[in-house]
């Protein structure tokens, strides 16, 4: 496969020739640089775009050559290596003036595995910001579950690398819980889009449970924006304009007018049909098998408050979110089936 406009740590820049030139130029010794871990999930491919388009240099740690095609004209710089690569995650903070931990693990086969990436990772990583990149910006983006850390062994792990990276850099740090996060890319929230053509959509949550929501692009532009900041050591929550969140009915409802089904019934999926399939998760993860929906994963779909009080919400300066649930839908459903994720709408003509 033909690597994509990127730099490997050390060499000169390269100019992609869809940037109408095809030489190399030193890096100037003093740009604003920021280094980014978990590039290549779904939150960072958005990232890194966000990123470049304000103005920094990005530098990303990666196990292989990158394939995303909207990095394609933006030249990242590349150091090859993972969490566990301590040299290469001292290459890639090296002089940083920003560090964005994104990196981590929504799914494991044990608690073990869950603290090895998502505790012990951000720890490796903030010690070497903390040594070599001392005035740097440490922003780690987390999620809303760390709020809650006895519903899971994610969500303990989270929480777990959020104290650890405040502890060792304090106010050099901001910590950033992001809450359900969709958007263009992303294979977890398919499914509820999927339940939402049918003519009976199940409704999956507890009746009075809320949950914030943000699309991915605005939540790159929050991060973005809060780099931009001083920090101060706080942890602080993202979310679109609905800070009480969304009732289940509601969300499924939105979903369901964005893939074009007008009216559907709903209807409250039974515990015992839900905790059936959490059971068949829990025996896959006994096994080593990695499963999105097992008996931790139904304590956190079925807690009733994932709002986002006004004291917790980021709200930098210049920042506001662009898409209601209903644009920024659409724009998902869009994108799922340009890709080929989710039919075409009903009574649509084929392209030729």
């Amino acid at each position: 496969m033909a690597r994509l406009g990127v730099r490997y740590a050390g060499e000169a820049e390269r100019i992609p020739a869809s940037a109408g030139a095809d030489r190399t130029r030193p890096l100037p010794p003093h740009d604003r640089v920021v280094a980014v871990t978990g590039s290549t999930g779904f939150i960072g491919r958005h990232l890194v775009v966000a990123l470049a388009q304000a103005g920094w240099r990005v530098r990303l740690l990666l196990r292989r050559d990158p394939d995303e095609p909207t990095w394609r004209a933006l030249c990242p710089e590349i150091v090859a290596g993972s969490l566990g690569d301590s040299a290469a995650i001292d290459r890639l903070v090296q002089g940083a003036s920003a560090v964005v931990h994104l990196a981590g693990l929504i799914k494991a086969t044990s608690r073990q595995r869950f603290m090895a990436v998502n505790h012990e990772g951000a720890v490796r990583v903030a010690q070497a910001a903390q040594r070599l990149a001392p005035g740097a910006h440490f922003m780690m983006v987390s999620s809303l579950a760390a709020r809650e850390p006895m519903l899971s062994d994610y969500a303990a792990s989270k929480r777990a690398g959020e104290q650890a990276v405040l502890a060792l850099l304090g106010a050099r740090a901001t910590v950033v819980r992001p809450p359900a996060v969709y958007g263009p890319g992303d294979r977890e929230t398919l499914l509820f889009f999927k339940l939402a053509e049918r003519r009976i959509v199940p409704l999956l949550g507890a009746p009075d449970a809320r949950a914030a929501m943000i699309h991915v692009r605005d939540l790159s532009d929050l991060i973005v924006r809060l780099l931009g900041q001083a920090p101060d050591g706080r942890t602080v929550t993202a979310a679109d304009e609905r800070l009480e969140g969304y009732g289940w009915k509601e969300i499924l409802s939105t979903a369901a007018a964005a893939v074009g089904n007008p009216g559907p019934g709903f209807v409250q999926a039974p515990m015992a049909v839900l905790r059936s399939l959490a059971c068949v998760g829990d025996i896959a993860r006994v096994f080593g098998s990695a499963s999105m929906l097992n008996s931790q994963k139904l304590r956190e779909l079925r807690h009733r408050d994932w709002s986002v009080s006004a004291d917790e919400h980021a709200v930098p300066r210049g920042w506001a979110p662009a898409l209601s649930l209903r644009e920024g839908f659409s724009d998902t459903v869009a994108w799922y089936r340009q890709a080929g994720w989710l039919s075409a709408a009903r009574g649509a003509t084929p392209s030729a």
